[in-house]
């Protein structure tokens, strides 16, 4: 049974950095793609950053892709979420979810963790 598992969320101030992890298990990790989703309270889950499988094409939501890396360690089956200059805007649960595809759209990835909530403590 795949199992994702995030962590790192907390309450960071504006302009402040943090760095989330998603932690998989169940599957060979290295074989899928993975991706980043936030959701504010009362509206759809929005796409934010995907990887393939070996890290080597990725893929930003416009708003956040001068702030945000995605990356993987495919041998920590993890990946990872490193946020830079908080915006409060940027206040969401932030999920992660593995797929076939290097895609943006959330039904087409088969699994999904838990989710981490960040916080802006301005």
């Amino acid at each position: 049974q795949v199992q994702l598992v995030e962590s790192g969320g907390g309450l960071v101030q504006a302009g402040g950095s943090l760095r989330l992890s998603c932690a998989a298990s169940g599957r060979t990790f290295s074989s899928y793609a993975m991706g980043w989703f936030r959701q504010a309270p009362g509206k759809e889950r929005e796409f934010v950053a995907t990887i393939s499988w070996n890290g080597g094409r990725t893929y930003y939501a416009d708003p956040v892709k001068d702030r945000f890396t995605i990356s993987r360690d495919n041998d920590k089956n993890t990946v990872y979420l490193q946020i830079n200059s908080l915006k409060p805007e940027y206040t969401d649960v932030y999920y992660c979810a593995e797929g076939r595809n290097n895609d943006t759209m959330s039904n087409e990835y088969d699994y999904w963790g838990q989710g981490t909530r960040v916080t802006d403590s301005s």
